[in-house]
């Protein structure tokens, strides 16, 4: 499959506080909330919701044509993310603006506080997808990540005017995004993806059930964290994976990027939505055990055997000859 990846390129700043965010949060209190938090580590990475699920395709052997907007520093990050098999030539270089940066702490418990400035991103509402679909081909999917929010809404549109089959992962723009731009967002989606809060944050903000969101897309994923995942969709019947096995936790960054990495090359594959699944649950589990959403390394032999041991036998014969070299 020829995938495109459409989202947000940024630089992550990545630190740890060596305590409990909920013990410092006095609940009555939290209309004045005023917290510094004094960090033990701190460590710069490559990230971006789109360039870590470019990149974790890239790992697992695809060529993901990644789109959206830069700064002009951004030359160092592309050459790292081409040289690992990312086609950045349809990313968008802004002339004014520096590449957005994400800025996060994480406490013991993994939960984490963070900000993120948009930067160059807010220019990928200028990104019209034809001229990349054009170049390869004519793309099989158009994932289209957390990013400018009316960028996503553009992106939607185009795919549904020129009939690109697309997936629908709005993550943490929910936040920013209106019901009515949610739903032009979602409407005709080959895939949702989001996490179970993002999923009740969805309904809430378009007044859709559960139901109706299924009538506008095909399959629905939400990912449940130490809870697995669950797939359902219109005539298929309910899936749920489990996490991968003996994974030992160190940031979670870039973790839900991980899994719509693995999930989307294991469809690639011709592999079903159950076994797509579980590769995705163990490369989420590969970037969680790292600092970064691409601090991880991916050997063929190792996956395959984690793979086994969490799944089975016969997944990771499913997957053993599209990793093969």
């Amino acid at each position: 499959m020829k995938i495109a990846v459409s989202g947000s390129i940024a630089t992550d700043h990545l630190m740890h506080f060596p305590g409990r965010f909920a013990d410092q949060l006095i609940a009555d209190q939290l209309h004045k909330v005023s917290l510094s938090f004094l960090i033990d580590d701190l460590v710069v990475r490559r990230g971006g919701v789109a360039a870590n699920i470019a990149f974790g395709m890239a790992r697992l052997g695809l060529h993901p044509v990644l789109i959206g907007a830069v700064g002009t520093d951004f030359e160092e990050y592309r050459a790292w993310l081409e040289r690992h098999g990312v086609d950045c030539d349809s990313v968008h270089v802004s002339e004014l603006l520096h590449t957005a940066r994400f800025v996060c702490t994480t406490d013991e418990d993994m939960c984490q506080i963070a900000s993120f400035y948009a930067g160059a991103m807010s220019e990928a509402r200028n990104i019209e997808l034809a001229p990349a679909n054009d170049r390869v081909g004519g793309f099989d999917l158009v994932l289209i990540s957390a990013d400018d929010p009316e960028g996503m809404v553009r992106h939607s549109q185009e795919c549904r005017a020129r009939g690109y089959r697309f997936a629908a992962d709005p993550s943490q723009q929910l936040a920013r995004m209106g019901g009515d731009d949610i739903v032009q967002l979602i409407d005709g989606a080959a895939y949702l993806l989001t996490n179970d809060y993002e999923k009740s944050l969805l309904e809430s903000k378009t007044g859709l059930s559960d139901a109706e969101v299924l009538d506008k897309v095909e399959v629905r994923v939400t990912t449940l964290g130490k809870n697995g995942v669950e797939i359902t969709g219109k005539g298929i019947e309910r899936i749920h994976v489990p996490i991968a096995r003996d994974v030992q936790p160190v940031d979670p960054t870039g973790v839900g990027d991980g899994f719509r990495a693995g999930f989307f090359a294991g469809l690639s594959w011709g592999l079903d939505l159950e076994r797509s699944a579980q590769i995705g649950s163990l490369l989420a589990g590969l970037v969680l055990e790292g600092a970064g959403g691409q601090e991880y390394d991916l050997r063929a032999d190792t996956f395959l055997k984690r793979l086994g041991d969490s799944y089975g036998q016969d997944a990771a014969d499913d997957v053993r000859p599209h990793l093969q070299g």
